[in-house]
């Protein structure tokens, strides 16, 4: 068959995300799939590394699908895996109704059926190749599996840190809606603090560089980065003296007490991000639609992040 006609791979990832973060998910699937399902799965032709997301539990690159659980055997009857173990996995679907869902033991049949109709070895323990099975909206389908790491977990234990920072959970979050295909984007955090964003977006592979006006965290900063073997430039730098140009730049306006900025000082820092990109995804505590529009932006999407009763506003402006 032409290349041209070789039909796109499906994707289908599962999400998981407290009443608290729905709307903060809900942007980021917005931002990395351009639509918003109304349910917990999401079907799409574009591939996404399930760690980037802190809310995506895991993938299936769709290889089968059928109507049937017994026509999906005949098919996966015709794989054959060599020199590999293999292992399949029953993904659970959480949208499903109470009686259609699928109970611990009918879903490890399910996993040793299919597995007994695969041409090769399996390895329950060390796979080293996992497939997925699962019910979508009335299909069966069958691929290869990958599930989420929660890199960001593993970011928490960072030598520095402050109580008024983004948890390293929202972080990876805001990165992924400024940043949604990260190929030849160049971003900046230049009000990056301790550097909660800069981790997150760097062991994501972003080219991604900060900056900030106060030299104090300016070290705990890079402590930071280095902790998990990661590099990228930090400067003392304020926001108003940024001279390269940027696609896009994440700014978590200060608010704490040791950082009370005015709105003609915000309106002055948004003025200059607007010199030096074209794009800004800005975390506030207090509305600011107006100095946005103000200073040029216009709001394309946001969305709250909650945490008890503090309310963080993820703002998209181009």
């Amino acid at each position: 068959m032409d290349s041209k006609y070789k039909k796109l791979t499906t994707y289908i990832y599962t999400y998981n995300c407290d009443e608290e973060e729905r709307s903060l998910c809900a942007l980021e699937m917005r931002s990395l799939f351009g639509s918003e399902p109304q349910t917990s799965i999401v079907e799409s032709h574009i591939k996404i590394d399930p760690s980037r997301s802190p809310f995506i539990k895991e993938r299936i690159a769709v290889i089968y699908e059928e109507e049937s659980l017994q026509n999906l055997l005949k098919q996966v009857a015709s794989i054959q895996v060599t020199n590999e173990t293999f292992k399949v996995i029953y993904v659970k679907n959480d949208g499903r109704s109470k009686t259609e869902k699928t109970g611990f033991e009918n879903r490890r049949a399910i996993e040793k059926d299919i597995g007994l109709h695969i041409n090769g070895e399996a390895d329950l323990h060390h796979p080293k190749r996992l497939f997925g099975v699962m019910v979508v909206n009335g299909r069966w389908v069958f691929g290869d599996y990958v599930k989420s790491e929660p890199v960001w977990f593993k970011h928490q234990q960072k030598p520095n840190s402050y109580s008024t920072a983004l948890n390293t959970r929202v972080a990876r979050a805001v990165v992924n809606i400024a940043i949604p295909n990260p190929s030849g984007i160049k971003a900046i955090d230049p009000c990056c603090g301790i550097g909660t964003v800069l981790v997150e977006a760097l062991s994501m592979g972003i080219d991604i560089v900060g900056s900030d006006r106060n030299p104090l965290v300016l070290g705990g900063a890079r402590e930071n980065i280095a902790h998990f073997g990661l590099s990228g430039e930090v400067k003392l730098a304020d926001i108003r003296d940024v001279t390269n140009e940027y696609d896009v730049a994440i700014i978590d306006l200060p608010y704490n007490l040791c950082s009370v900025i005015t709105p003609e000082e915000q309106n002055e820092m948004l003025r200059s991000a607007r010199r030096f990109t074209k794009k800004v995804v800005v975390v506030t505590v207090e509305p600011i639609d107006e100095i946005l529009i103000n200073t040029g932006f216009v709001i394309m999407d946001r969305a709250v992040a909650l945490k008890g009763s503090f309310t963080r506003e993820v703002i998209v402006c181009e």
